[in-house]
């Protein structure tokens, strides 16, 4: 007898691509993803910040700084849709401790960079550090393998909250990544790139042990005992088909777009204002929490309450963060209060927007549409965030927060549209 997904009950093998396949527990899966997103978060938080220094220093310009989060976000962009199609062939397990394995390559050409002091080379080290990005965007997606519809929006924001952990430990090993670093004489500022490579892989390693069996291959080999399941597509071909998908997809985009685009100008505007590094940070770090620390209460409203009713609230708070940004740009408290709105509306609007790319579609489907969604997202927010330095210089940061309000106008309009069409027929793709 067939189990249901997301059971803890062990149905018979199936065979997939010749291999035999079981269903592990979702407790399982969704405690080894946790595991591995909080060591991916420690190795990618010791090292980004710390890599727009190292850009500097071997550029010899501050003005090449910015290259270290452009980097990394194009990484995550290229890497996105290539670990979607491993996932595909050879599973989760194996489409995630690659692109750990990936990223601590490039923290390991990051020191290698430094070493003889060859700035494209860390250039190419903070691309492939970038895979980390991909890998903690895929892992939410894991989540919902074999999640119940009831609970897949919280399994797959119980992950995103993890990341929260590793963000917040992985920028207080500077420190101790220096001290470390001097022991083994590495270079100044590369230090805590050596902790990323240690974290990179312990990751890989959780993932390889821990998702066995792999979530993925045990929800297709049960879509394929239940019916006939149909060839995957790619993902531009579900994008031209399926409405839900594309909603879905662009969802989530613009309001990663919207956020980045804000959050990106904001150290700039404060510095400008006279505020002190302290606040600069203080302010970024409520912003990060609002982004993560709440996701769970989102998965689970948009469990309860449906996915578009949360996407709906996400953008209302993106609303009021760009609202206050506008009026209120000459005050810190009113910048702060807009940056912590705008982490809980872009949590609430990525939380639902995922949990609704995920079941938009069949599993034999979902790896690739949810490349495609990643690749989407880094995409739109690379471009968010190259637009708003000319905006900010152009019309300051009250008029950016303004002008990013037409993103949100978008997914309002869009989702009010697409809840009118999805209403005749809208229960979820289960399988």
């Amino acid at each position: 007898m067939v189990t249901t997904p997301g059971s803890t009950g062990r149905p018979p093998l199936a065979s997939l691509a010749g291999h035999a396949v079981g269903v592990p527990p979702q407790r399982k899966v969704v405690s080894v993803l946790v595991g591995g997103q909080i060591l991916g978060g420690i190795g990618m938080g010791a090292t980004l910040s710390l890599g727009s220094l190292l850009a500097a220093q071997l550029s010899g310009s501050p003005a090449w700084s910015g290259m270290a989060a452009t980097m990394s976000t194009l990484g995550a962009a290229v890497a996105a849709v290539p670990l979607a199609r491993l996932a595909v062939a050879r599973g989760r397990r194996m489409s995630l401790s690659t692109g750990a394995l990936i990223a601590g390559t490039g923290a390991v050409i990051a020191i290698t960079s430094a070493s003889v002091s060859v700035f494209p080379l860390l250039l190419l080290g903070l691309m492939l550090l970038g895979a980390g990005s991909a890998v903690n965007l895929q892992a939410r997606f894991a989540a919902t393998d074999l999640a119940r519809p009831g609970t897949r929006a919280r399994d797959l924001s119980i992950v995103v909250w993890s990341t929260t952990i590793g963000a917040v430990l992985g920028p207080n090993l500077f420190g101790p990544g220096e001290a470390v670093g001097s022991v083994l004489g590495l270079p100044p500022l590369t230090g805590a790139f050596a902790f990323s490579v240690a974290a990179q892989l312990a990751a890989a390693l959780v993932y390889l042990t821990g998702l066995r069996p792999d979530p993925l291959l045990a929800a297709m080999s049960l879509r394929e005992l239940s019916v006939e399941a149909p060839r995957p597509r790619s993902g531009s071909l579900i994008l031209r088909s399926n409405p839900g998908a594309r909603y879905a997809v662009a969802a989530v985009a613009l309001s990663h777009a919207t956020m980045v685009a804000l959050m990106s100008m904001t150290p700039v505007h404060l510095r400008e204002h006279g505020a002190s590094l302290v606040i600069v940070g203080f302010t970024i770090s409520l912003h990060i929490a609002g982004m993560y620390a709440l996701s769970p209460v989102f998965g689970w409203l948009a469990d309860k309450a449906g996915r578009l009713r949360v996407v709906l609230l996400g953008q209302a708070m993106l609303l009021a963060s760009l609202l206050i940004a506008g009026v209120a740009a000459d005050s810190r408290t009113g910048v702060t209060v807009s940056l912590v709105l705008l982490g809980l509306g872009w949590s609430a609007s990525v939380v639902a927007g995922s949990a609704m790319v995920a079941e938009s579609v069949h599993i034999q489907d979902r790896p690739a549409i949810q490349g495609l969604s990643d690749l989407s997202m880094n995409a739109a927010g690379a471009l968010g965030g190259a637009l708003a330095g000319p905006v900010l210089a152009s019309v300051g940061y009250s008029g950016l927060g303004f002008l990013a309000m037409a993103l949100v106008a978008v997914v309002v309009i869009w989702t009010l549209l697409h809840g009118r069409r999805a209403s005749a027929h809208a229960k979820p793709v289960t399988s």
